[in-house]
């Protein structure tokens, strides 16, 4: 919606924020009562497929751990995901796959066991929501999956971008993330 300034002002202004704003896809809440945006990862929930497909397009995997009523969640797709640079470098460098904390659907590990998407959240220990697991890319089909960095709990935008910088850069065999955002986080 525009506000009264840009209408009063009727400047191309007005237009040019209108356009921004329509640009961003809005969080949709989702039948289990997460809010995601419609262009997250649509699975049969076997993480194997999953970080193969990434792989194949030149991307990265990632897991959003979300929870009904989280307030932090919604912040995160509202404020961090509202953000059109942020969708932007998130959309062209990763697959973000969404699973409820405390669901119930069936998920196949990266080791082949299949367990429900609570259980998952034990395993890995996920604590808090929004958590964003970030996964290694195996050279071999032999090699194992590894988390290469996590992202437990909600941060502000600049951070948030920074963080998938990090993963995407691999700066993560260099350097942890504080010293990365410490040194530009770019």
């Amino acid at each position: 919606m525009l506000t009264r300034r840009e209408i009063l002002l009727g400047t191309s202004a007005a237009v040019v924020s209108l356009v921004a704003r329509s640009a961003i896809a809005e969080p949709v809440l989702t039948a289990e009562g997460l809010y995601s945006e419609p262009w997250f990862l649509q699975s049969f929930l076997d993480l194997r497929n999953d970080l193969e497909e990434a792989t194949k397009k030149g991307k990265r995997l990632a897991i959003m751990w979300s929870l009904k009523g989280c307030p932090y969640c919604k912040e995160t797709h509202v404020v961090n995901f509202g953000d059109q640079a942020i969708v932007d470098y998130v959309r062209a460098h990763f697959e973000i796959l969404q699973l409820n904390y405390i669901g119930s659907l069936p998920v196949t590990d990266f080791d082949g066991q299949s367990l429900s998407e609570k259980d998952l959240a034990r395993k890995n220990n996920v604590r808090f929501t929004p958590t964003f697991q970030f996964f290694s890319e195996p050279k071999t089909p032999n090699d194992k999956v590894s988390e290469v960095a996590r992202l437990p709990g909600y941060i502000e935008p600049q951070h948030f971008l920074a963080m998938f910088r990090f993963v995407k850069q691999r700066a993560y065999d260099l350097m942890t993330f504080g010293q990365f955002v410490k040194n530009g986080g770019t």
